[in-house]
């Protein structure tokens, strides 16, 4: 059997182990030194953010934006409902109540109509949205940014897929009051588990910082007026963050050579359709997604496990989660249908192109026997 080809796999640039033996030479091993300031130097050179804290996770980093921003117990909170259960969870941190909003089929990502339409309906102003730039690729950022400012509520990117990601030139995670990237283990780049918070407010991103280090007060000994967190990334893993950053183009580059494989490929086949990329954006393509008429995609991911390539259904939605079975929502069934016809391929930036051929073949013979 061939080796495993992973959904996302980690990929070095060659850089990280010389860092991280600098890191131990220095003994500044945790929790902060010299990387972490590389680190968020190099995501502002990189993204435009004017400012950045790095983190241990991207949870972390929106459970911090979320306190900055005053939102407390009772709080409304709306939030993408095709999404990864981690944007969610801090909302439930802060007491907060979670309101879902479907996506559209232009970018599967949450709908700006949907949103508008809630903006203008609901009976208690939201005090912020959460929205996912799913996949890799980004939302119809500039209307809801817009939607967003007519009506008061802040805007929180949850960027932590699409490291890289643009629209109109301008990087996702950027366009709101704040946003979040993710170096989880399978993430486009890894530090193997950590996030970056960024924000064009220093203010708010220097009481991010105050929060992440245990809200110690500035004296000689330990004086605390309000409640942290111990949120803070280690140097030994802001070294490899530092390490990745230098490859970061090159990784985009062939996730997008990826999805050009799958659909040369696949895109002759009636019943796939790729996700979307919405005019004048660009995507980081970081998983390749896409959607079955007819065929079962669970008979598709056990036909791929079976030659040894792993797979992963689309996200189930939030709102159809036993755990927000109450929580408020406006949706109008696409992400329900995405769901249920989705499948995540094998992306990793290892891959070439005749493993993405092997995993099309797979997929072609499932189609052909249904």
């Amino acid at each position: 059997m061939n080796k495993r080809i992973f959904l996302s796999s980690p990929h070095m640039s060659g850089s990280e182990l010389g860092y991280i033996k600098e890191v131990f030479e220095s003994n500044y091993i945790a929790p902060l030194g010299e990387f972490v300031n590389r680190f968020e130097d190099s995501i502002k050179s990189y993204t435009g953010a004017k400012n950045a804290l790095a983190l241990n996770s991207g949870t972390a980093a929106i459970h911090l934006a979320l306190r900055v921003l005053g939102v407390g117990a009772g709080d409304d909170v709306l939030a993408s409902t095709f999404t990864f259960i981690g944007s969610i969870n801090a909302i439930l941190y802060q007491g907060a109540n979670p309101v879902f909003i479907d996506s559209d089929l232009e970018s599967w990502n949450l709908s700006p109509k949907l949103l508008n339409k809630y903006l203008l309906e609901c009976d208690k102003k939201p005090k912020a949205l959460i929205v996912t730039h799913l996949y890799g690729m980004s939302a119809d950022i500039e209307k809801i940014a817009e939607i967003c400012r007519s009506h008061g509520v802040y805007l929180i990117e949850d960027a932590a897929e699409s490291l890289g990601a643009t629209y109109n030139g301008k990087h996702t995670g950027t366009f709101g009051d704040f946003g979040i990237y993710s170096f989880n283990g399978n993430k486009i780049l890894t530090t193997s588990g950590g996030g970056m918070l960024v924000s064009p407010n220093e203010e708010w991103i220097n009481k991010a910082r105050f929060y992440s280090t245990q809200a110690k007060e500035p004296f000689v000994h330990y004086e605390h007026e309000e409640y942290g967190y111990n949120y803070r990334m280690s140097n030994v893993l802001a070294a490899i963050g530092v390490g990745q950053m230098e490859v970061i183009e090159e990784r985009i580059a062939k996730k997008r050579q990826i999805f050009e494989w799958y659909k040369e490929f696949l895109g002759n086949i009636e019943e796939i359709s790729f996700m979307p990329e919405l005019p004048n954006s660009r995507g980081n393509r970081w998983l390749t997604a896409l959607t079955f008429a007819k065929t079962d995609y669970r008979e598709v991911m056990q036909a791929l496990e079976g030659i040894n390539v792993e797979s992963r259904p689309l996200w189930k939605p939030m709102h159809m989660q036993p755990l927000f079975k109450e929580a408020k929502r406006l949706v109008d069934g696409t992400s329900e249908k995405l769901f249920a016809k989705g499948l995540c391929l094998a992306s990793s930036t290892t891959m070439n192109r005749d493993d993405v051929k092997m995993v099309a073949d797979e997929i072609r013979k499932v189609i052909s026997k249904a």
